[in-house]
């Protein structure tokens, strides 16, 4: 999963910016990461490749409301809960390297 953590990471930055209008440096705080951490993920820099499974990205858009509304606390379980359910994943195309 380590390739797959900065994947995550930039599905639920993405999910805050385009679903709950955070913006770059609100995202960066509420993942306890560096806005230009928030810029690579969006800019396609960091995290390539791209989740495409309609149920994990319904998850980590759940992810991205929880950790807003409870706090970066949250960060760790919620990364951990959506790497559960990549694990079980049997689809081919959770996963786009372009």
């Amino acid at each position: 999963m380590w390739n797959g953590l900065p994947v995550i990471r930039k599905e639920i930055a993405v999910s805050m910016i385009n679903d709950y209008g955070l913006n770059q440096k609100e995202t960066a705080e509420k993942l306890d990461i560096t806005p230009a951490a928030v810029c690579q993920y969006l800019s396609k820099k960091r995290g390539r490749p791209h989740i495409f499974n309609k149920i994990i990205l319904s998850e980590i858009k759940l992810s991205a409301k929880n950790i807003i509304e409870n706090g970066n606390g949250y960060i760790i379980p919620e990364t951990c809960r959506i790497c559960k359910l990549v694990k079980k994943s049997t689809e081919h195309d959770l996963f786009n390297k372009i």
